[in-house]
């Protein structure tokens, strides 16, 4: 009876820690970008980190500090020169809209030729103004997002720098694992993390380059420029490459350039469109013997659940599954457990 009661009581708790868990997670869901940040730039500067801190005597907190500034001027150098280069060449767009209609028009007329749908009709240009009207404040409101969940990220990271030891410790005793399969886990993390935090800058250089050829072959002025504008876009996801090459296309229809940007057009969506996948599937290969398909199916699956980290976080989780699958037949089989009950009697002996 008193084993029964334990039972009760030991469900009951389980259940009150898993709503709880699941009212956390759902009302901080959306600062979990800035958190799983916080995870990559701890585990991207863990070992140099604890160098500095342990070996060097430096400060743990001026040291973080420190990897933050790096940081930020890694992630806001190349930022703030695209933009810097992006807002006159928007400007100048804005200042000569009839030739960009006379150019959208023609990029209609080259579009309902390959495909037979009319790309410009009353009703598609009037669903285009409203979307284009309800662009600024979802806009806006992913700036706000971008810059919160940086803000997180960095207050994250701080406190678990300069208490690294200590969180180790408390997550090494919490997983209710042996501890090679925690080695197993810990292990799998930092190469998939850095796999895909190291592959995610070369990937984006690589379409940059790829979008540069196509520039300069198709005749474009300021290739290199545009070139490197792409390839910062390229961080982003899905439409990353389109939000340039796309109204350049566009434009050199407004000029009369129409083969060559027919040419570019199919360029874009045929090489430097899937340039993309096949980098990431040899990179991930190559840097972390990650399988194609964990990648592939791993970058679906991180961009519905986190965002822009499921690039990285994405085929963490598949591999976390197939892992954690591998460490139940491991430790709990019967095999397993028949063997553990032989090991205790042979003990008892």
């Amino acid at each position: 009876m008193p084993q029964f009661n334990s039972r009760i009581r030991q469900v009951l708790l389980i259940s009150v820690i898993v709503m709880l868990g699941f009212l956390i997670i759902r009302e901080l869901y959306i600062f979990l970008p800035g958190l799983l940040g916080a995870v990559t730039l701890y585990i991207l500067s863990r070992d140099k980190y604890l160098q500095l801190v342990y070996e060097k005597k430096w400060s743990p907190s001026w040291t973080s500090a420190l990897f933050m500034l790096l940081t930020l001027a890694l992630i806001g150098l190349p930022l703030y020169y695209a933009i810097h280069l992006v807002v006159p060449k928007v400007n100048a767009a804005m200042a000569h809209t009839e030739e960009m209609v006379v150019g959208l028009k023609a990029f209609s007329e080259k579009f309902t030729s390959f495909t037979g749908q009319e790309l410009l009709s009353a009703e598609n240009v009037k669903n285009l103004q409203s979307k284009v009207a309800g662009f600024l404040p979802i806009f806006l409101n992913s700036t706000a997002n971008i810059l919160i969940n940086i803000v997180v990220m960095f207050f994250t990271y701080y406190y678990m720098a300069t208490s690294s030891k200590e969180m180790e410790s408390s997550l090494n005793s919490l997983i209710p694992l042996q501890q090679k399969s925690i080695d197993k886990l810990s292990a799998e993390t930092k190469t998939m993390v850095r796999a895909n935090a190291l592959g995610i800058p070369l990937i984006s250089i690589i379409q940059g380059l790829t979008a540069c050829l196509g520039y300069w072959i198709f005749g474009l002025k300021d290739w290199g420029m545009w070139g490197f504008l792409t390839g910062v876009f390229a961080f982003f996801p899905l439409v990353g490459t389109m939000i340039i090459w796309a109204p350049l296309v566009i434009y050199m229809y407004a000029q009369g350039m129409n083969w060559q940007a027919t040419g570019l057009m199919i360029y874009s969506l045929v090489v430097t469109g899937n340039v993309d996948y096949l980098a990431r599937v040899t990179l991930m290969k190559r840097m972390g013997n990650v399988h194609p398909l964990v990648t592939v199916f791993g970058v679906i699956v991180g961009l519905s659940l986190f965002g822009f980290m499921g690039f990285i976080f994405g085929p963490l989780v598949i591999s976390y599954l197939i892992i954690l699958v591998r460490i139940y037949a491991s430790e709990f089989s019967p095999e397993q457990h028949h063997n553990g009950k032989n090991t205790g009697k042979q003990d008892q002996h």
